[in-house]
């Protein structure tokens, strides 16, 4: 059994992970379950990992994998003695089918330039090449692009220099959703989204840079981050 604030910190970076592609920052988790300090979250995510529940990424920022989800949560019930299976050289298998990824074929998708993860940048839309990404990652009835990242303005939301973000196009975006702005009409920058009011407030995720308002008719929502790809 799982404790309460277990159970609601994996419910939380569950629903994260299906509406960001990326897990939430221990930031994040900290507010969420009302705690004081990160290290509180640390034990919760210990906890956790030790049950079999999730699984932490090595050499990866932020990066959380869940592996399967207890019966409140939309998964089976817990056997009456749980004993995970390592697999010599392999990646360890989901304990249930409810949380084993879907598998879709691999979709390619034109990567348009950079988008800029720090002060905004010139929009681009010529497509510079093509990528490769699991079909997972796409919605059947929306239409997707890719972008490379320039700069370290959203690390802590695990979005690094150099990574390939996927972006379903939406014109519309809910706080709290990384998306692409376009800016002014010429600039495009990747950053999380919230609307105060009759501004339209752009934040990093990173202390390093500030968050940046504009009057909402100077932000044009390009779509919406869906997934990200990084290579090694």
């Amino acid at each position: 059994m799982l404790t309460k604030k277990q159970l609601q910190l994996l419910e939380f970076i569950h629903k994260r992970l299906q509406r960001d592609g990326v897990p939430p920052s221990f930031d994040e988790m900290k507010v969420e379950l009302d705690l004081r300090s990160k290290s509180g979250i640390h034990r919760l995510i210990t906890a956790l990992e030790e049950r079999g529940f999730i699984r932490r990424l090595p050499h990866r920022a932020r990066a959380i994998e869940i592996l399967r989800l207890p019966e409140s949560l939309g998964g089976v019930p817990e056997p009456q003695s749980f004993a995970p299976t390592v697999i010599d050289g392999g990646r360890p298998q989901p304990a249930t089918a409810a949380a084993e990824p879907v598998r879709h074929a691999a979709v390619e998708l034109p990567v348009m330039g950079r988008i800029a993860a720090g002060v905004p940048i010139e929009a681009i839309s010529q497509v510079s090449h093509q990528v490769v990404v699991p079909g997972g990652m796409i919605a059947p009835n929306g239409q997707h692009f890719a972008l490379e990242v320039k700069g370290e303005s959203m690390i802590e939301a695990g979005i690094n220099d150099g990574d390939i973000v996927v972006i379903r196009e939406t014109g519309a975006a809910d706080n709290g959703d990384i998306v692409v702005a376009l800016v002014e009409g010429h600039e495009a920058t990747l950053k999380r989204y919230q609307r105060q009011g009759s501004m339209i407030a752009l934040e990093a995720a990173n202390p390093a840079y500030e968050t940046r308002r504009y009057p909402e008719d100077q932000v044009q929502i390009q779509g919406r981050l869906v997934g990200l790809i990084r290579s090694y």
